[in-house]
């Protein structure tokens, strides 16, 4: 957990609700929080469904890990203090999105289930809906996909630290949505989405 350095700082709350926001933006703001190994395809539903909900004119923003890697968490590693900074860091943006009224669509590998509990943690403190979403594509599926050649360095000695090689991946307990994406389409698993969506009443 990130140490609190500030001080003399007071939190400032703002008079707009959050019931003016949903009425504002016709929608309902959550975190669907897409978690999986490389190559899982977190990031092909997360951009589909987002594509999607604009479409239907829903306010979505899709957050990426390696996107955010090269702006906002430019400065940390992959050992295990710099991922769960990342998550950490993730978590806040998320809620603020969701807070602010968007769905937001975070999809990052996450694999440690402390870090994910604290960002579940995080949303449900402050009231806001969250969602993990497990793509729990199997190991050998994900690695002979291997679309940035990621897991070959690692068989190569070349990346240390890599998620499901030398790196533990710690699967969801309990999540609020499974998609093998190795027996769904990306439309079968954008459709998933949609549909926990509206049966959660957030659109």
């Amino acid at each position: 957990m990130a140490e609190q350095k500030a001080t003399n700082i007071t939190y400032h709350e703002g008079n707009v609700t959050r019931e003016e926001r949903v009425a504002n933006m016709g929608q309902k703001g959550c975190t669907l929080w897409m978690t999986g190994l490389s190559g899982s395809g977190k990031s092909t539903v997360a951009v589909a469904l987002e594509q999607v909900l604009l479409q239907r004119g829903k306010h979505a923003y899709r957050l990426d890990g390696d996107n955010i890697r090269f702006g906002l968490n430019k400065n940390l590693g992959f050992s295990a203090e710099d991922r769960a900074e990342n998550i950490r860091r993730i978590g806040e943006v998320s809620k603020l999105f969701a807070d602010a009224g968007m769905i937001t669509i975070a999809s990052f590998i996450s694999p440690y289930a402390e870090d994910r509990d604290a960002a579940r943690k995080l949303h449900e403190d402050a009231g806001i809906h969250f969602a993990e979403v497990f793509v729990n594509t199997p190991l050998e599926v994900s690695e002979e996909r291997d679309p940035k050649g990621l897991y070959k360095k690692a068989r190569a000695g070349e990346i240390k630290g890599f998620t499901g090689i030398d790196d533990p991946y710690e699967a969801p307990e309990k999540p609020e949505l499974l998609l093998p994406t190795h027996e769904l389409s990306v439309a079968e698993s954008v459709q998933v989405c949609l549909d926990y969506l509206e049966k959660a009443e957030l659109i």
